[in-house]
Order: C-alpha cells, then structure tokens, then sequence
C-alpha cells in the first residue's frame, strides 16, 4: 500500500484520532517539516519582536511610560510570535497591545515570550520567564504544533492548565487562544490535512474543557478564524502557506481582543474602587 492510500484509509476508517498510527502522523509531521524550511527560506528577515509600551493614541513601542502601565505578555507558538507578518506593526501581539491601550485607555507594556515551534510542554519554561514578574495580563496560544508532533490530546491539555494555573496563582489574569484548524493549510495534501483537521478539532475541545473547569477565559481559533482561512487563503497566509500574513493576524486578533479587554477591565474596575488619597 502506497503511502497516500495508506493514509486514506486511516483518515476515513478510523473512529477517532487514538485510532490513527504513527505512519499517519510520520507522513503529515513531514509535510509539516517542508513547510517549516520554506517558511525558514521566505520569512527569515521578519522582525519578530516590537516589545514596549503602547499609548492609548496608538504610538510607541517605548522603552518607558510616564503612566503604570498594564504589563502584557504573549506565550505559546509561531502564531503567538507573529511569524509570516510582513511588518512590526502588524505582529499580533503588536496589533492586541494598541487595542487594548486604545480601549481601556492606559498605557500597555507588550512583552513576548512566545517562540516559534513551541508545544505546549514548552510552556513551563516560557511561564518560568513569565513569573520573574507577573504581569497583569497573558495571552496564550499553544496547541498547532502538539498537532505534528502527535502530542497525547489528554497530556498536552492537562500540561495547559498547569500552565494556566501558575500564571493565574501569581495573580495573572490569563486568556488562551486554542488549536487552531491545521486542516485550512493548503500546503498539506489531502488526506493528510483531514487528519490534521481531526486532531486539532479534538485538541481544541480537550482544551476548553480544561479551561472550563478552571474558569480561564478561552477563544477558539478553529471555530472563530479557521473558517475566514478557508474561505480567503490567498488574503490570509503568508508566503510559507502555512503561517497567517499581517491581515491573517488581523483577523485573529478581531476575535481576540474583545476576551482580552474583558480582563483588562477587571483591572479597570479595580482601580476604580481603589480610594485616592486627599
């Protein structure tokens, strides 16, 4: 049986993503490894990190603030770092930082701790960096590569809350953006993206349901944007094909930044009730 029909079959007769073999995963972590090196060829002068303060009147980064600003930080993957953004300004991170000094009108200090090809058992380390000083507010987008890597769902989700829980333990108000749908890459063949799809869908729900019982704010990336990537590839990927361009990222963040500015006003609202002295 040829590799393709191989696949073929597990995708289609399988009852669920513990059912699928290794040589399944083999095949698609391979596809997914081709696209890494071209992303490596066609993205390598991208600036991924725009760290600093970001005023309410959209300028900045600084390297300080005349105002307390609200300390942000951004941890996970490639799509947490930006890869595949054309510019600065358009890094995600970038694109959250000024909304969220746009609408609740402080400045926000943006600090980036999210690494390319990250999975979520790399996170206790970004977390460990993190936590030398808590921030106010943490972004966290983690799941696509647990996806390739053939991660056990049950493992990485639980490795998540851990996560959730330190951050949220020192005082950290956390948001997670979940897997997203590896299935709308176009650079992965069929079968091989319906299998990543299903693995993703499968990650995605296991993490919510974490989340959930630990009462972390979550958005899901494959209901609220996977489906703008498969209606728009041509507008929304980058050159790699694989990784969101700047207005990809756009799109992530108009789901994003309304979870966010609902934590943020928790800190609003807390300094409103906070007696200033006479």
């Amino acid at each position: 049986m040829t590799g393709a029909r191989l696949v073929r079959t597990l995708v289609y007769t399988a009852g669920s993503v513990g059912g699928l073999s290794g040589a399944a995963f083999g095949l698609l972590n391979d596809q997914v490894r081709r696209a890494r090196l071209l992303a490596g060829q066609l993205l390598s002068d991208l600036p991924l990190n725009a760290d600093g303060v970001y005023r309410p009147n959209g300028s900045g980064p600084f390297s300080e603030s005349d105002l307390e600003p609200l300390t942000f930080i951004v941890l996970g993957d490639s799509l947490a770092a930006g890869l595949g953004a054309e510019t600065p300004e358009r890094l995600p991170g970038v694109v959250l930082a000024k909304g969220l000094a746009e609408e609740i009108g402080t400045p926000v200090r943006l600090t980036t701790h999210a690494i390319p090809g990250a999975k979520t058992f790399d996170l206790p380390a970004q977390v460990d960096r993190a936590l030398i000083a808590p921030p106010d507010l943490a972004l966290v987008i983690i799941g696509g590569n647990d996806v390739t890597a053939r991660a056990r769902i049950a493992t990485s989700a639980s490795t998540l809350g851990q996560q959730v829980r330190r951050l949220r333990a020192a005082g950290t108000t956390v948001v997670v953006a979940t897997c997203p749908d590896l299935g709308v890459a176009r650079n992965i063949p069929q079968p091989l993206r319906e299998l990543a799809r299903r693995y993703s869908r499968a990650l995605s729900r296991a993490q919510h349901r974490v989340l959930e019982r630990l009462g972390a704010a979550a958005v899901s990336l494959f209901d609220l944007v996977s489906p703008d990537f498969q209606l728009r590839p041509a507008e929304l990927f980058s050159q790699d094909r694989f990784h969101p361009n700047g207005a990809g990222y756009e799109v992530a963040a108009s789901v994003l930044l309304p979870a966010l500015c609902g934590a943020a006003g928790l800190f609003a609202a807390a300094e409103r009730r906070v007696p200033v002295a006479a």
